[in-house]
């Protein structure tokens, strides 16, 4: 059975002050309600919780049957009986009606009006006349478009609402009939159009179609001529027949739901025919069915009774809202987000989502017989003879599910739309008839049945004097029209909040379950913003971020099978690490209390992304310590966190001295105690520890955990340390260990650069003789992910620069020539040329003799081609490259003759560029 909470979603109450019994209600936009009684319709405007004013009244052609009202258009469309005749009549400009004897315009549906008419109708209510072939049995207005789907015997029919410009100064709506939907073996008795969705049900069945523009799929348009007297006899005879079989037999159906292409089972026809002038100008050219689902009767009934009937069928959108792009027209233009359909049998309702996919959502056991139940984005409200129940809904669930991206990943969290429902409050209302909707207002109508005419009236939500006095007369026959209001939904989140915390001791499910009602409930309205008020948002949007954390609370605390979700909800929430952990219910015994997974999962996933937030020394110890207790084999990889930077470092060192070697890493721990001994200052413990392991094996640890080299501050590169200390006393290491980062996928080749540039102190475009000495090393290394032709470029250019600015390394460079020529293939051999340069006077330095045999190597095997290509295609670096190569050739031309110089030069390359180099090289020899 569905839960049930004592919650309070009703609020006041006020008494209609309708004349005559209703027959029929129906309301709507932001005002309206309409109530019919015999040949007459009133009109009520309800305003807030204490105020309905009749608007005005007006007659009808006959008995209103069933009447409904479209906020797009701002009209209402009724079915009327007269001497059995029905009729199906629509009111335009009703509000225009001051006064029942006010002037009428009457005319015909796609009536064209003509300029004279037009000055005396803006100010009259328009009654438009729409004749059918066949009576009309049901009716429907889209809520997004205002189109009009009336159905009769086989078919429906649907007018499109159309708003007409006559001139600069008058406009008005009108309807145009665009297609007739032919659907075979079901009669509809309630009917649902939402932006090219239909739901039509009988009496124990429900199917959804889809009209579609694209001809591709489905059943597509066909114009159907109209059946000869010869066919309609034949109609009527086969109809005979099947009375008489039914008189005889009780014929029982199985239950079925079909979705999708398997709804062609149920055998059910569908056809479409446009009522256009001209096919190719149809809106809807195709239609499928979505869903098809059929309800067996109690065999105990002979004649099919009100207990097995389905009743209150209804097509929910959620759309997003928002100016129309031309500015014309009274509605806002809406985006259709999600679509819902809910229908009911008198125990049992169903939920299903629409547009993504056909699904079931949810299934509502009612306590007792449901006589009709209208579905809200936030509720269902369902009536029976005794009580006014309201049930949560998955409305917002699904929305949020469907439309986020970031929706179920590390980053956002909603309640699941498999959540059970629950019912919020079932209200004590004797005699209730019919329920509507519409914003925070509930209509009800109540009437005594006769047994108990005799009774107390109703009871009252809220007794008021003040409503008591508005209470008609007419009160006394035994029915009244009652407009409850609902609670904000802030108040009502409010109470769910403080509702919660009976179940917080218990920590049991209980408690995420409301917590997540709570959630959906403000989400749902969250959905609504376009007719929230900027403060109203702003309240509802604190709400939303204190549900998160309250849902965090509960993930983190409870021992579930869900608890990964304290991550997504506690980022959702704004709260900060530091918040999080204030919220932590802290034991005196630290060793012997036990941390949750979900608390341990988002602390652990916080520190490791680097939100950039410090945490105090206190706040840091106790992360310690949690993990020390729950996690200790992550106790390494926190304290590495820079949002750990404040922590004692006697602290840490006295936590990791507790790790046992076997539930971690001995050379990370290793790395770790030796990153806390330099920020003690102890050098001979850093020593100790980093002499445990051989430097294959602290390669392996800095692998584990690169943060133990290289941090992430507000999206800078910090230097650790350790980092620093090992550059100052094992360049070497550091530079392997980078190197195996890279490798491992652990750093990028920009972010890796970048590192030495900010390690050895020089601004982006210096270049540190560290870097340098890592790029010999990737060379060497023969990365799978570098591009080979710009290491090179990078290592020449760097080789030139200095050359030719007689520059120094800033350090002493780790490999020599040598060394790269024996370690690496890419270094070629030394000619013969390169010792006249290197024996010349102006090149006699050391360094300057390194670079320049380490730029021959790669250059004239490598770079010199590809140099020369850059040069010819240009770009932005088209002068760097090229002074690049001028200052080379000009030196090289200084110590090679004539032959060698030729030797070097490209194949393809221009006579004209090099001539002034060839001619120094042979002038060369004449010079005194």
């Amino acid at each position: 059975m569905v839960q049930l909470y004592n919650l309070h979603p009703f609020g006041s109450q006020q008494v209609v002050p309708c004349q005559r019994e209703p027959e029929q209600i129906c309301c709507g936009g932001l005002d309206a309600l309409f109530v019919a009684s015999g040949c007459k319709v009133e009109a009520f405007a309800v305003q807030g919780a204490e105020s309905c004013q009749l608007r005005c009244s007006f007659s009808t052609l006959g008995r209103v049957l069933r009447m409904a009202y479209s906020e797009v258009g701002d009209y209402l469309v009724a079915i009327e009986e007269k001497n059995k005749t029905t009729f199906l009549r629509a009111y335009m400009n009703w509000r225009s009606k001051r006064t029942e004897n006010s002037r009428v315009c009457i005319r015909m549906v796609g009536h064209n009006v003509e300029a004279p008419f037009c000055e005396s109708f803006r100010d009259q209510m328009s009654i438009i006349e729409i004749p059918l072939s066949e009576d009309p049995l049901c009716i429907s207005c889209c809520p997004m478009k205002g189109d009009l789907l009336v159905g009769c015997t086989n078919k429906l029919v649907l007018f499109t609402l159309k708003y007409w410009i006559i001139n600069e100064e008058f406009s008005m709506w009108d309807f145009e009939r665009s297609l007739i939907i032919h659907i075979d073996n079901i009669t509809p008795v309630e009917i649902s159009v939402c932006v090219g969705y239909v739901a039509v049900m009988s009496d124990l069945e429900v199917l959804i179609l889809k009209l579609e523009s694209d001809p591709t799929n489905g059943e597509k348009v066909k114009h159907h001529p109209q059946k000869t007297n010869n066919q309609l006899q034949q109609t009527e005879d086969v109809s005979n027949e099947t009375s008489q079989l039914e008189s005889d037999f009780v014929i029982c159906l199985k239950p079925m739901e079909l979705l999708g292409e398997k709804c062609e089972q149920s055998g059910i026809s569908v056809k479409l025919e446009s009522t256009g002038l001209a096919d190719e100008k149809a809106k809807y050219l195709n239609v499928q069915q979505l869903l098809y689902r059929r309800f067996a009767p109690d065999i105990s009934f002979y004649v099919l009774s009100d207990n097995i009937k389905l009743h209150s069928l209804q097509l929910l959108p959620i759309h997003q809202t928002g100016l129309p792009p031309d500015g014309k027209g009274s509605s806002q233009e809406k985006e259709l987000l999600s679509l819902f359909c809910f229908f009911s049998l008198p125990h049992v309702g169903y939920l299903y989502t629409v547009v993504e996919s056909v699904a079931l959502l949810s299934v509502y056991w009612y306590p007792e017989k449901a006589q009709q139940a209208v579905l809200t984005p936030q509720f269902l409200h369902v009536i029976t003879s005794q009580s006014l129940q309201c049930f949560t809904v998955r409305c917002s669930a699904a929305v949020a599910h469907e439309e986020d991206l970031h929706m179920d990943t590390t980053m956002k969290a909603c309640p699941p739309v498999s959540m059970d429902v629950c019912a919020l409050r079932i209200q004590l209302f004797i005699g209730l008839k019919a329920i509507c909707h519409f914003k925070n207002h509930i209509i009800l109508l109540t009437k005594a049945d006769p047994v108990s005419e005799k009774r107390e009236s109703p009871k009252r939500l809220l007794k008021d004097a003040s409503v008591r006095r508005r209470i008609s007369p007419v009160a006394e026959a035994g029915w009244n029209l009652y407009i409850v209001n609902t609670i904000a939904p802030l108040q009502l989140y409010k109470e769910m909040v403080d509702y919660s915390n009976t179940y917080k001791t218990v920590k049991t499910q209980s408690c995420i379950h409301l917590l997540s009602e709570a959630h959906l409930l403000v989400r749902a309205a969250l959905m609504e913003s376009s007719r929230l008020e900027p403060a109203e948002k702003a309240e509802l949007l604190e709400a939303f971020k204190e549900s998160c954390g309250h849902l965090g609370d509960c993930y983190s605390r409870l021992d579930t099978e869900q608890s990964h979700l304290a991550l997504p909800y506690y980022k959702m929430s704004g709260l900060s690490l530091a918040e999080v952990l204030a919220r932590v219910e802290w034991m005196e015994d630290s060793e012997s209390q036990k941390y949750e997974r979900g608390l341990i999962f988002y602390i652990n996933h916080s520190l490791y992304e680097n939100l950039g937030e410090e945490l105090n020394a206190e706040v840091a110890a106790k992360v310690a310590q949690i993990f020390h207790v729950a996690e200790p084999k992550q106790l390494p990889h926190v304290l590495c966190s820079p949002s750990m930077k404040n922590i004692d470092p006697s602290t840490a060192l006295h936590y990791l001295k507790k790790l046992d070697t076997h539930e971690s890493s001995t050379v990370l721990v290793t790395l770790t105690k030796a990153a806390v001994a330099l920020k003690m200052g102890d050098l001979d413990l850093y020593s100790n520890e980093m002499k445990s392991h051989s430097e294959v094996k602290l390669l392996y640890g800095f692998i584990l955990e690169p943060r133990l080299l290289i941090q992430h501050w507000k999206g800078q590169i910090v230097p650790t340390e350790l980092a620093i200390h090992l550059k100052e006393t094992q360049p070497g290491l550091l530079l392997t260990s980078v190197l195996g980062l890279q490798k491992n996928g652990k750093i990028g080749i920009e972010e890796a650069d970048s590192f030495f540039k900010v390690l050895c102190g020089k601004d982006e475009d210096t270049i540190p003789q560290l870097l340098v000495d890592f790029w010999e090393a990737q060379l060497v290394a023969c990365l799978p992910n570098m591009v080979l032709q710009d290491l090179f470029f990078k290592l020449t250019t760097q080789y030139i620069w200095r050359i030719s600015r007689r520059q120094c390394p800033d350090t002493i460079p780790l490999r020599t020539a040598e060394d790269l020529i024996n370690a690496c293939s890419h270094y070629g051999l030394v000619y013969p040329w390169v010792h006249v340069l290197t024996s010349s006077d102006s090149l006699a330095d050391k360094n300057y003799t390194e670079d320049l045999l380490k730029l021959q190597v790669l250059w004239w095997k490598k770079l010199l081609p590809d140099l020369c290509q850059k040069v010819k295609c240009g770009g932005e670096k088209h002068q760097l490259y090229l002074s690049s190569l001028k200052e080379a050739l000009s030196v090289i031309a200084v110590g090679l003759d004539l032959r060698d110089f030729l030797n070097v030069l490209p194949e393809d390359g221009a006579a004209a560029f090099f001539l002034p180099y060839l001619l120094f090289c042979s002038r060369k020899k004449s010079l005194p």
